[in-house]
């Protein structure tokens, strides 16, 4: 038995609805945790593809969280040249594995999440790779969201504020002390919402630690993780690319990033640059969406410290207990400083 498939009514299903697929299939965890459950999926002929499911006890495990980061893959694949995995099939009865799933194809690359990964990148591409990154991400906030079935997705104006509501309620809910800056920062980003140039599809999560890289040639190989993709304001995902992003020879201020000290990638500066020369869109309020961001990552590691004091997440991962608390500390006092730096 392996934890999070059924073999035999999985191996089954692959085998009637997913085309070439044969069996028996060898399933390997890829990813797992706090976010979906990714498995790499070996057929008998050295096929591979990729199948997501929702956690373990996920209390919503649903066909809904699976059918609809099915739905924006397939749409984004088939409507646009962003580099996603091929969507396969989608299994939404509860009988075949406890929990609907979905299979995609399998693509090549690397995840650059830390800055052990920067090695396998020639330093000569990394500048190229930044580039490509933000390309990317242009690409998908260009995207005619009717012309590819995803005007439906979610609602289209006032993403801010919607966002802003949801996770002060959150902070709220989930806070385990009170932090002063992040009662400054959400009151402050209410003040001065942003007119919404446009509408585009928001990933939610971009950075490259959410993308495969062919480090052959620097260039996305796939963009990952759809679950937080929605419709709303685009550049809250470049505001949340600076969260992560750390210029040359400056200390890298998230651990699950490449970019900063001697790694060779590109100024932020530069991407903004070249994100506003493709979408013509104006970034001089950028420091508010980078305020944004880093408050809300601040109110979602909150969550899941509280979560972990109250022993909802077990033991793994507990001995993270005094980062989870600091990391929301130096998140809120990073979207004071990104505020401050607004005229």
């Amino acid at each position: 038995m392996i934890r999070g498939i059924d073999v035999e009514p999985v191996s089954a299903w692959l085998s009637a609805h997913i085309d070439g697929a044969e069996g028996p299939f060898q399933f390997d965890l890829i990813a797992g945790g706090r976010s979906n459950l990714t498995f790499l999926v070996t057929d008998a002929a050295g096929r591979l593809f990729v199948l997501r499911r929702p956690p373990m006890g996920h209390v919503l495990a649903t066909a809904h969280d699976m059918a609809r980061e099915f739905r924006i893959i397939d749409a984004v694949g088939r409507g646009s040249n962003v580099p996603v995995a091929a969507a396969l099939g989608l299994c939404t009865d509860p009988l075949v594995n406890g929990a609907p799933f979905y299979v995609m194809s399998y693509v090549a690359g690397v995840v650059l999440d830390s800055p052990l990964k920067v090695d396998q990148l020639a330093p000569e591409l990394r500048v190229p790779a930044s580039e490509h990154l933000i390309d990317v991400l242009a690409d998908l906030h260009d995207v005619d969201i009717d012309a590819v079935g995803l005007g439906d997705l979610a609602k289209r104006e006032g993403y801010i504020l919607r966002q802003l509501k949801r996770w002060s309620t959150q902070w709220e809910n989930s806070k385990t002390r009170e932090l002063p800056a992040i009662d400054e920062v959400g009151r402050r980003l209410h003040e001065r919402i942003p007119i919404q140039q446009s509408v585009a599809i928001a990933h939610g999560d971009y950075r490259f630690g959410n993308c495969l890289t062919d480090v052959s040639t620097g260039r996305v190989a796939a963009v990952l993780d759809w679950e937080l993709c929605t419709l709303g304001d685009p550049l809250a995902d470049v505001g949340y690319l600076g969260v992560y992003w750390t210029d040359p020879g400056q200390t890298s201020r998230r651990h699950n990033d490449p970019s900063g000290g001697d790694a060779g990638f590109a100024t932020y500066a530069s991407l903004l640059e070249r994100y506003a020369a493709r979408t013509g869109r104006d970034l001089s309020d950028i420091d508010y969406y980078v305020a944004f961001s880093s408050w809300r990552l601040a109110v979602i590691g909150e969550g899941v410290y509280n979560r972990y004091l109250h022993g909802a997440m077990g033991d793994d991962g507990a001995h993270d207990l005094d980062a989870f608390k600091e990391g929301t500390e130096i998140l809120a006092v990073a979207a004071l400083d990104a505020l401050n730096r607004l005229h």
